[in-house]
């Protein structure tokens, strides 16, 4: 990923804690000879520094992406950037955003142990603590069915390139209008990135 300087996030927790929160990741491997993408739910273990999903059987990616470097992409919060809102004329709309990609060598996984607390993790993430489903609560015998329907997968982190786009090659005062106007709007990634850059701007202060 082309990562300009002002742009590179270096601090491995601010990456951790991202790929937390935006877990919904797009995998990409090469396929028949081709590249090919999945999008799916990864989990991140830090101390094995690994990821961990699971493919539907029928979905054939599986098949030849064991022991290839496969790269994971973590997309978060983005949004439209309009000149119209600097104090100059000399400007060019542009795209704000934040993304993560993940690089590693795929193993399947067949220990039915670490096959089933990777979704129960995975399921604990995302449920609501109001109603919670737990899967320790499910016939074993149901459970066992259903994961036969799965190829389950870790990969080995082996290189993290993270980049946040977030107009800091700009004048402060300018990247202050730029959020001004992001809050002005009810769209979420507007509202998330203003939050980001706010942060980033706290760095000046």
């Amino acid at each position: 990923m082309y990562i300009p300087k002002h742009f590179k996030i270096d601090d491995e927790e601010v990456i951790y804690d991202f790929i937390e929160k935006y877990g919904f990741a797009t995998l990409f491997s090469q396929h028949k000879g081709e590249p090919y993408a999945t999008h799916l739910p990864l989990m991140l273990n830090k101390s094995e520094k690994a990821l961990y999903g699971h493919f539907a059987r029928p979905n054939e990616q599986w098949k030849d992406a064991e022991n290839q470097q496969v790269l994971a992409i973590f997309q978060g919060p983005h949004c439209y950037i309009s000149p119209t809102w600097y104090e100059t004329t000399k400007a060019v709309p542009t795209w704000n955003y934040v993304s993560i990609h993940l690089y590693g060598k795929m193993e399947m996984v067949e220990d039915k142990k670490i096959i089933f607390d990777s979704l129960n993790d995975l399921v604990n993430k995302y449920e609501s603590p109001d109603s919670p489903y737990n899967l320790n609560d499910v016939d074993p015998s149901f459970i066992e069915g259903m994961s036969k329907g799965i190829a389950a997968f870790r990969i080995k982190i082996t290189k993290i390139e993270a980049k946040a786009k977030l107009s800091q090659n700009h004048p402060v005062k300018r990247q202050e209008l730029i959020i001004k106007h992001l809050e002005s709007t009810s769209q979420q990634d507007n509202i998330q990135v203003a939050s980001l850059m706010k942060k980033n701007l706290q760095k000046y202060k």
